[in-house]
């Protein structure tokens, strides 16, 4: 069974852009502006960049989310790849046979192949497996040993992962519309980058302060911050965190997940910002606009403003609370530096944090005037980046209606 020899791409973060610049690194594939694999901060400025996008919601017999988007999330990969012209071979099938035959086939050809599989049922992510829950993420397969019971994953770790046949063919096959669906890519045009960054970095500004493709205005966007930060301390608006996220159990949780989708969901902290300016440092050299550079720099200092936020969340003076983010931040470095190798050390996290979450579910650690005082401050932070956002936008849009858009250049 067949292993690509020499694979050693592991520097992608996120599933939809840290796959395909892993796959065409191992390709061989570079960018025309640098002469380098692509990056995945172009990857990412080209699939639509980032979002402000705030929800919150509850399921039945579940914690109640505050949920972050910190990126575009209207068909990135798909807008990603058609921008740069990229070819996109798929081979689906509902037979789990089959999908094996295709995925060796693959291998056999010297192809990485990119695969959806559910996060819940890879036992490296370390997550609680649940009948209800599940989320169908692309990562690669460069090797399926079915006489040594592995396979061989790149997933956002800096390191090899592992997973049996029988794992891999359980993850592939939980969701219908992507089940068993394999991805493989021909080389960018490269013609096309400079309308590629320039449609990108339309979406972006679009996104922030005009109405998006679905969903409510209030909810993406410059607005968005606006409404967080009503949320926080109007406690008689609905939807407020007063009544969605009181204190206890459901506070925490709320506190938790807006943490976790700002570090640690697909990416390393700050919600992406200082990704996007090396993005916009990028784009200035392929647009030829240094003006993009400045922009950049506000971005800069939206990264430091969001890991501001983040530490507010989760404050130091809550111990509890600090031991939480130092926890939740623990595990992800485990898992990028270690992979399988952490698992041991992440389960006791799992249960440390599921103890805490007992401990202030049973006794909160702030009285009524401590939590108004955390979300107070919580929207104190929500608004300075929101002014400091409000100044990149405005910078960015002046930038790019300055002059028409140029073809790359090197450097």
């Amino acid at each position: 069974m067949p292993t690509l020899q020499g694979y050693r791409q592991f520097d992608g973060l996120h599933w939809e852009t840290g796959s395909v610049r892993n796959y065409y690194d191992y390709r061989g594939v570079t960018a025309p502006h640098t002469g380098r694999p692509y990056s995945e901060a172009m990857l990412l400025g080209i699939s639509g960049g980032i979002v402000m996008g705030y929800f919150s919601f509850a399921y039945k017999g579940y914690d109640p989310q505050a949920r972050i988007l910190t990126r575009n999330t209207f068909d990135p990969l798909d807008t990603l790849l058609q921008r740069l012209g990229v070819a996109q071979n798929i081979l689906q099938t509902s037979q789990p046979e089959r999908a094996v035959r295709n995925l060796v086939e693959t291998l056999a050809d010297g192809v990485p192949a990119i695969v959806w599989a559910d996060i819940f049922s890879l036992p490296y992510n370390s997550l609680p497996m649940d009948e209800g829950m599940w989320a169908m993420f692309p990562l690669i397969v460069y090797g399926y040993e079915e006489e040594a019971n592995t396979v061989c994953i790149a997933d956002r770790a800096r390191v090899p992962l592992t997973i049996t046949p029988a794992e891999l063919a359980t993850a592939r096959g939980r969701v219908k519309n992507v089940k068993h669906r394999l991805l493989t890519l021909e080389a960018p045009d490269p013609d096309k980058l400079p309308e590629a960054v320039w449609k990108g970095i339309w979406d972006c500004l679009k996104l922030y302060t005009e109405k998006p493709p679905k969903g409510s205005k209030n909810n993406f966007g410059l607005a968005a911050f606006r409404y967080w930060a009503d949320l926080l301390t109007k406690p008689t608006q609905r939807m407020s965190w007063a009544k969605e996220f009181p204190p206890g159990e459901k506070m925490y949780a709320g506190l938790t997940w807006a943490f976790w989708d700002i570090n640690l969901f697909g990416k390393n902290g700050r919600a992406e910002r200082d990704t996007y300016a090396e993005f916009l440092d990028e784009a200035s050299l392929v647009l030829d606009k240094p003006a993009l550079r400045d922009t950049a720099g506000i971005f800069r200092d939206s990264a430091q403003a969001w890991d501001a936020l983040s530490q507010a969340l989760l404050p130091d003076d809550v111990p509890l609370f600090k031991e939480s983010r130092e926890l939740m931040l623990r595990r992800r470095r485990l898992f990028l530096e270690q992979g399988n190798a952490a698992r041991g050390e992440i389960r006791q996290i799992n249960d440390r944090l599921a103890t805490i979450k007992a401990a202030v579910a049973a006794d909160f650690p702030l009285d009524e005037a401590g939590v108004a005082a955390l979300c107070a401050n919580l929207r104190d932070h929500v608004l300075k980046i929101h002014d400091i956002e409000q100044a990149a936008v405005t910078t960015l849009a002046a930038a790019m209606t300055a002059q028409p858009p140029a073809r790359p250049r090197k450097v």
